[in-house]
């Protein structure tokens, strides 16, 4: 039975360096950032960035009354701005404002997205009806003779799905966990999308991406925890949009922008739409202004939502005078809060990119341990 020890070894052995090596990968993973302890001080961009403003997803009546306005039209034309608009069906009426637009040489950027009853936003769930959308829109604007900078497809989750399981928390935790094991079903709606872009391109459209912010920290988790989980999909076009938006990150603020800016292509800002007297999440000019310097320190094109919230709050008079030299600063407690999350978040999700490996050392070592004792019993009963 001599023979058998070497093996037993070279089990337990393997067992400590597996143990060892994630030990070692998540301790580093979540040791503390080496974040400062001061406030940070930006420097503005000096040069005004590129301004995009998303609009027209209020309806029809609203697009008319705000795209006639010969204030708004001369306003973006003296930011040398450009308009995203959101493409939620295909009329001739909302084709009339398109080409006014193109007849003014304000930068026009397609919104596509699914009907409005479908959610509008892409993501997993309506892949397979990605192509039949773009195919639609793309007579529709040959037959009117619309020209487009760009075509953003705006890959957020299904919210109103999600919303429907709200209360039902049974259903909802099934529907997730069985949404998060299956990887097949994300891979099969990478290459749908992947495959949709490049038709996209082919028929002479730069294409942009709108990203949720945590797509960058699970690129470096090498992990598809969340987009499985949600639906969206991590494919990328001739340009990706992050969306940053410091209304939904509380006192993090601006600091959120500062974190994750470095690894954005462009950044889009939210929400200037509302009263932010009666609603502390939409941006007054004081942090709208904070958040385009801060933006502009990582990106030469901001997008901004929207349109409408600009108008209402008089921010485009305003832009055409703001300094963008000026320097804001983000208290270090902001900065160390956005740190905290993000390195939390990167943990989790390093942590769900090596389940399989977890598991293989728990049965590993739950063999071990049956191994062993069946040893033990083997040496008694021959001793």
């Amino acid at each position: 039975m001599k023979c058998m020890v070497p093996e037993r070894r070279f089990l337990s052995r393997l067992l400590r360096i597996s143990l060892f090596v994630g030990i070692c990968q998540f301790a580093a993973a979540s040791a503390p950032a080496s974040t400062p302890s001061a406030e940070i001080l930006i420097q503005g961009p000096r040069v005004a960035p590129q301004l995009m403003f998303a609009c027209c997803d209020h309806g029809m009546s609203q697009m008319q009354s705000l795209l006639t306005n010969a204030n708004v039209i001369a306003n973006l034309k003296s930011l040398h701005a450009g308009l995203g608009v959101a493409i939620v069906d295909f009329t001739p009426e909302r084709a009339a404002l398109v080409r006014r637009l193109n007849s003014e040489g304000i930068p026009v950027i397609a919104g596509l997205g699914m009907p409005p009853e479908q959610g509008f936003y892409f993501n997993a769930e309506n892949a397979p009806q990605a192509a039949a959308r773009f195919a639609a829109f793309d007579a529709w604007s040959r037959d009117h003779g619309l020209r487009w900078d760009a075509v953003g497809l705006d890959i957020e989750p299904n919210f109103a799905e999600l919303g429907s399981l709200n209360g039902h928390w049974w259903r909802l935790f099934t529907t997730l966990l069985s949404r998060a094991v299956d990887v097949q079903r994300m891979y099969r709606a990478q290459r749908v999308y992947s495959a949709l872009i490049a038709n996209i391109r082919s028929r002479g459209y730069f294409v942009q991406t709108y990203q949720l912010p945590y797509l960058p920290v699970e690129r470096k988790a090498h992990s598809s925890l969340l987009d499985r989980i949600l639906g969206t999909v991590d494919v990328r076009g001739d340009q990706e949009v992050l969306m940053l938006y410091t209304s939904y990150a509380g006192p993090v603020g601006a600091a959120i922008i500062w974190e994750l800016g470095p690894d954005a292509q462009s950044i889009a800002i939210c929400c200037t739409d509302g009263d932010p007297a009666a609603n502390s999440a939409v941006l007054d000019w004081s942090r709208f202004s904070r958040d385009l310097i801060v933006a502009g320190h990582f990106s030469h094109l901001i997008g901004v939502y929207n349109l409408e919230g600009c108008v209402r709050q008089g921010f485009l008079p305003r832009l055409k005078t703001m300094d963008w030299s000026q320097s804001v600063t983000i208290p270090a407690v902001a900065i160390r809060a956005a740190d905290h999350r993000m390195r939390l978040l990167g943990l989790v999700l390093r942590i769900s990119s090596h389940l399989l490996y977890f598991a293989f050392v728990l049965l590993l070592a739950i063999a071990l341990i049956g191994w062993r004792r069946r040893f033990r019993k083997i040496i008694k009963e021959t001793a």
